[in-house]
């Protein structure tokens, strides 16, 4: 029997962390087809999430992201790994977490988007999601489903300020959009580079090249080309996707000037943890900013509007805002940062186009000329970055 160490991950759409057996990237599908003890265990192929059975390939799962062990390989047989076949899973391991982090993301951004339009209360909304990623991955740590973290108070007070901002941000976004077309947020939310390089050269004497001035031009040209042409503009809504970019910006100063050691805490279980202190501190504003009252009244009349699919509407932005941005935390320990930028910028991209389509928003062509200058600003600003830190 091969010994092999266990692993959390997460799946679309698991709506909680499952353990699969760890195993080398080193097979392609047809060796896994071909050895039966690589399935998933605990007749785990059929996972329940929001009411509905999904079935997932075990052969599938287990290739995309883990492979199989080398000890069972007999030398010279077709299960042989090359490096060409290690090359080629490593290429469906990395494709597989995009498809999920946009996926997670785009789905996330439509249910997010279908319940503020009938249940207008940011604050509340903001709170469910937070606090149902708190809930699933306190249950994972109760049931071992994940190794709990090993925390202590400096760790928490370390991770203070990084919540406190990522409170501000993901409240503003969804004040945002709580007011104007979900394109629209995204679009002035790909500005978030510019703010970064302003305040970092302001408030922390960062000093940055040429081109990397030179690639907010497009950036901010493009988001002021779309916010004065936008036909639903809305003040609330422009100045919370504003918001939202400076606390982003905030929170990534905090992490990179070492507040928080990745050593001690990574990927799904540091971003639980930033979820659960995030919502400590968001519950008590959203009590005085909104309250009981306004949501009861607001919750019947949502459910009086569009029926008893709004909990389930509820449930699925809670759910899927804190599992694409677990596939996130977890993809930045598998992938370069240049394959990041790429594929954050490609994710702004399927989350606009795909909102503009579900929603029917109107969109004038020279609106969607500005979204398009601004994300290619975005793109140009993070290759220039990466090729600077090089």
């Amino acid at each position: 029997m091969v010994s092999m160490r266990k692993v959390p991950i997460s799946f679309i759409p698991i709506c909680i962390p499952l353990q699969f057996n760890k195993m080398p990237m080193n097979a392609n599908i047809v060796q896994v087809a071909k050895n039966p003890k690589f399935q998933i265990p605990n007749s785990g192929n059929v996972v329940w999430c929001l009411g509905i059975p999904y079935i997932f390939p075990p052969t599938f799962l287990t290739m995309a992201l883990y492979g199989y062990p080398e000890e069972s390989i007999v030398p010279g047989s077709d299960d042989e790994v090359t490096p060409a076949k290690t090359a080629a899973a490593q290429r469906l391991k990395i494709g597989t977490y995009f498809v999920l982090w946009w996926s997670l993301n785009v789905v996330f951004n439509i249910y997010n988007k279908k319940v503020l339009n009938v249940f207008p209360y940011p604050w509340l909304t903001s709170t469910l999601s937070l606090a149902a990623g708190s809930s699933i991955m306190l249950v994972s740590w109760a049931t071992r489903l994940v190794k709990s973290p090993e925390l202590d108070v400096e760790f928490w007070k370390a991770l203070a300020p990084v919540a406190l901002a990522h409170t501000i941000g993901h409240v503003a976004a969804t004040v945002s959009m709580s007011k104007v077309a979900v394109s629209f947020t995204h679009i002035i939310k790909s500005a978030e580079p510019a703010f970064s390089v302003l305040i970092s050269r302001v408030l922390l004497g960062e000093n940055f090249s040429l081109p990397v001035y030179l690639s907010l031009i497009p950036i901010i040209g493009g988001c002021a080309l779309t916010a004065a042409t936008e036909l639903n503009f809305n003040t609330t809504g422009f100045v919370g996707a504003m918001i939202s970019n400076i606390a982003f910006v905030f929170r990534n100063i905090f992490s990179k000037r070492g507040m928080v050691k990745s050593n001690k805490v990574g990927g799904m279980n540091y971003y639980a943890c930033l979820s659960i202190l995030s919502l400590v501190f968001l519950t008590p504003f959203a009590f005085a900013v909104e309250g009981p009252k306004l949501w009861a009244t607001g919750w019947q009349q949502a459910s009086e509007t569009v029926g008893q699919q709004f909990v389930w509407w509820v449930l699925a932005q809670s759910v899927f805002y804190h599992l694409y941005n677990q596939v996130s935390y977890m993809s930045l320990n598998e992938i370069s940062p240049l394959t990041f930028s790429i594929g954050n910028t490609m994710k702004r991209v399927t989350v606009i186009v795909s909102s503009i389509i579900v929603f029917h928003t109107p969109v004038l062509p020279v609106n969607a000329v500005g979204a398009a200058i601004a994300i290619l600003g975005t793109f140009l600003y993070s290759q220039v970055s990466i090729l600077i830190q090089e």
